[in-house]
């Protein structure tokens, strides 16, 4: 039995998980785990795909990296997909959403352009990842929240270091 909670922040890319993983650590002293940094650093890609700019992510590599680490607990991992990570890792996973002009403004900045733009301002529009983290989990730990503003990320983070209080006091 763990005696810290692993918490999965996930979402569309631009919807604020990186900043918002970042301030949950910091405001819960657990250890932010974020999953394009941990792929490149210790190379668990399967090489670079030119259409939509990213590594490809060598999904069973990268759980047999975390696989102790999650174990452990006290974990916020932060990733765009969440379809495979073994469900029994997560205590809480949490889905973040951003309304789609601020989302394609935060994109273009990125210089996201082309099919990467237009992929992910659809996966927003169509809640592709809502549905993936209830499709991938229990339904009862799989949260969406607002994440328009410095405000919004500023509320979930206290939301989410709440919920971990509860959950550290009552596991």
């Amino acid at each position: 039995m763990r005696s810290k909670p692993n918490i999965l922040v996930t979402g569309t890319p631009g919807t604020g998980k990186t900043t918002t993983s970042a301030a949950l650590a910091e405001a819960t002293s657990l250890r932010h785990i974020n999953i394009g940094d941990l792929v490149k650093d210790k190379k668990l890609h399967d090489g670079w795909d030119d259409q939509l700019e990213c590594y490809i992510v060598n999904e069973d590599l990268v759980c047999d990296e975390l696989e102790e680490i999650m174990e452990g607990g006290g974990n916020i991992v932060d990733h765009h997909g969440c379809d495979f990570f073994p469900e029994r890792w997560f205590d809480r996973v949490v889905v973040l959403q951003t309304e789609n002009s601020i989302l394609y403004d935060r994109l273009t900045k990125r210089g996201y352009s082309g099919a990467k733009l237009t992929n992910n301002i659809e996966c927003e529009i169509f809640q592709v990842l809502l549905e993936e983290a209830k499709d991938s989990y229990k339904e009862e730990i799989v949260v969406a929240m607002k994440s328009d503003s410095v405000d919004d990320m500023n509320s979930n983070v206290a939301t989410i270091t709440e919920w971990v209080r509860t959950w550290s006091s009552t596991n």
